[in-house]
């Protein structure tokens, strides 16, 4: 197929690599340079969303937040000035459900279809083509876009109609928060009362309390390695989402608020542009003690 893909970060760059590889002609679009690996891959670069979405007969995105969909989607040079009936657009960005209704439905009406297919694995599970990919759209609309978020994504669940992608992934979102902020106190905990952490979360990894957080981000605030796979700044956006539907639904969120306020303090810190494994780092300032 002729595909699209706009936003070229640290995810959507080797996800649109797969789609190369899957032997699909590619047609990209980005803020800042396009990764070379990409061109010498055979992706055509276009000046603008539009062009990406005339050449293309799907065409994904992958940008950072609700306000980056629209301007991409509706405004100058945006995808919609591309369109024409029965083109496919896939927002694999993780933005509000609210916001991902309304823009499916200005789609639709220009007859074409839309789904959204937000992401969780990080930066590794982009690179490895293992990504879990959370679907919302038609039975139809998945059908045929299946084969091609196949090759990003190794769990695949089609959630329900539009929108409900991005409600999974909140829920995602919360979940792997709490994880971290539970990882990070027990971490803070042990080293403070005089344990090796490592050892620790060794012996914590063969119990209940084992987990993927545990695995990957315990050994991250071990070793301090704090380069972003996924960022500080990007989770607190979709927490705020968690914290802004809540709201509205009349649900009671306080863990979520706890890690969106953990969140918050490493980034008046400036970590925010941190792993959001960093986390830690503002336990470790309210205790006076770092994780070593």
């Amino acid at each position: 197929m002729k595909l699209g893909f706009i936003g070229l970060g640290i995810m959507g760059s080797p996800m649109a690599g797969h789609l190369c590889a899957g032997g699909h002609e590619l047609f990209v679009h980005t803020r800042s340079k396009v990764p070379p690996q990409l061109v010498d891959a055979g992706a055509a670069v276009m000046s603008s969303a539009a062009e990406v979405a005339t050449a293309s007969e799907a065409i994904f995105l992958m940008v950072p937040d609700t306000p980056d969909v629209e301007k991409v989607l509706f405004g100058a040079n945006g995808i919609v000035d591309g369109l024409t009936p029965g083109k496919t657009v896939i927002d694999m960005s993780s933005i509000s459900p609210l916001a991902t209704r309304d823009f499916a439905r200005r789609v639709q009406d220009l007859g074409c279809d839309y789904a959204d297919a937000p992401v969780s694995g990080g930066e590794v599970g982009a690179k490895a083509a293992s990504l879990t990919i959370m679907v919302g759209g038609s039975e139809s609309t998945f059908n045929r876009v299946e084969p091609l978020i196949a090759l990003l994504g190794r769990n695949i669940t089609h959630v329900g109609d539009v929108g409900a992608g991005q409600i999974a992934k909140i829920a995602n979102q919360i979940i792997v928060a709490l994880n971290i902020a539970a990882v990070a106190e027990a971490l803070v905990f042990a080293s403070k009362a005089g344990a090796d952490p490592a050892k620790v979360r060794e012996a914590l990894m063969g119990g209940f309390a084992a987990s993927r957080v545990l695995e990957a981000h315990g050994e991250r605030m071990i070793k301090r390695t704090f380069n972003p796979g996924f960022r500080i700044a990007l989770h607190q956006k979709d927490l705020n989402l968690a914290l802004q539907g809540a709201k509205a639904l009349d649900v009671a969120l306080p863990q979520t608020a706890c890690a969106a306020q953990l969140m918050q303090t490493a980034a008046a810190h400036g970590w925010d542009e941190l792993d959001h494994s960093a986390m830690v780092k503002a336990l470790e300032l309210m205790s006076d003690h770092t994780v070593a």
